[in-house]
């Protein structure tokens, strides 16, 4: 039987993490063993050396992380979750779609992804990498496997960053509220952005992750008019060289050193919780703020699954397929009957 609408496949590319503290040591060699993760002279002879030394010394120094957190990365968990829900939204917007994960490090990885992706029969695809800022390590490198692996005569299509994307913006706003709400008096409050480090070397070659950061922060002040004092740190530096600063340990110092009492953490490069937030902000960062007099510590909760996500996620393929299709008006337990009438009056 012939079909009559056309297949969109969209592929959520993630980073990836070890789904047990075994599996931490592999994950992290795999990493290493990325060449738009480690390059230098000679590459080719010495990073997989490398990158068994680093993944092995990393893999002790974090395995407590992972521990707190349950004893492996939820980022997989999320992010299917992410692609369930997506699906869900782009069939509403009258779209016959099929998502699927593609993790960098760890399972499911890319070429699992793109089996799963032949085996669906997609007529064009739209490549989604979780990244909302651009980097050579992250968008870039998921881009690079994709490449080296895809062999197809399909469209592919290509979701850039979308940090500047007003319904994302909303998304993150809606859990910087939530977490502001926790506060006796929010305005109160230091809010405090973290994202992730990379190498200052990283910087001076051109990629533009560090700018992508500073906008996001800039719009995200400007678009929810909070007048709280705010600052920008980096977390999850690895190794010698010079990363991105300050760090986040250093700025609880400093608030500390200011008396302040209150915080906020937002964390603003990710959307999923994983050992990033979970491990080194809500627990180790948390321990330090409380041995630094911060009598209330909160951290914004990750985008995850979140409705407002979802919707940004639905109206970015949308944008890269360039069509217009229907919106999608979601309809939950706890706001069906006002979303309900809101379509009726709207009607």
């Amino acid at each position: 039987m012939a079909k009559t609408t056309r297949r969109v496949g969209v592929v959520l590319f993630q980073l990836g993490g070890p789904d047990t503290l075994a599996a931490i040591e592999p994950f992290l060699y795999n990493l290493f063993c990325d060449p738009d993760i480690i390059d230098f002279p000679f590459a080719r002879i010495g990073r997989k050396p490398l990158a068994k030394l680093i993944s092995t010394t990393r893999a002790r120094k974090v395995q407590h992380h992972y521990a707190t957190i349950g004893g492996g990365s939820p980022i997989r968990r999320f992010t299917e979750r992410q692609a369930r829900a997506l699906e869900a939204e782009l069939t509403c917007r009258g779209l016959d779609a099929r998502c699927f994960v593609a993790m960098r490090y760890w399972h499911p990885f890319t070429s699992e992804a793109i089996a799963e992706l032949q085996a669906a029969q997609c007529d064009e695809v739209v490549l989604l990498p979780l990244y909302p800022h651009y980097s050579s390590t992250t968008t870039g490198s998921s881009l690079n496997e994709w490449q080296r692996l895809f062999r197809g005569n399909v469209r592919v299509r290509n979701v850039g960053a979308f940090y500047q994307h007003p319904m994302y913006l909303d998304a993150v706003i809606e859990k910087i509220e939530e977490a502001l709400g926790r506060f006796p008096v929010p305005a109160r409050a230091e809010i405090v952005f973290s994202a992730h480090s990379v190498p200052i070397s990283l910087i001076a070659r051109g990629d533009p992750y560090q700018r992508h950061i500073e906008e996001t922060v800039d719009l995200l002040m400007e678009r929810g008019g909070w007048p709280n004092r705010y600052r920008l740190c980096y977390q999850s530096k690895v190794g010698a060289s010079k990363w991105l600063q300050p760090s986040l340990h250093r700025t609880l110092r400093d608030l500390a050193n200011e008396k302040a009492r209150e915080v906020c953490i937002v964390p603003v490069a990710f959307v999923s919780d994983h050992v990033e937030t979970l491990g080194e902000i809500d627990h180790e960062a948390r321990e330090q703020a409380r041995r630094l007099g911060i009598t209330q510590f909160e951290m914004s909760a990750g985008l995850n699954d979140s409705p407002k996500f979802i919707s940004a996620l639905g109206e970015l393929v949308v944008e890269a397929l360039g069509e217009t299709v229907q919106s999608c008006i979601p309809v939950n337990e706890m706001h069906g009957l006002v979303a309900a009438r809101a379509w009726m009056a709207a009607d």
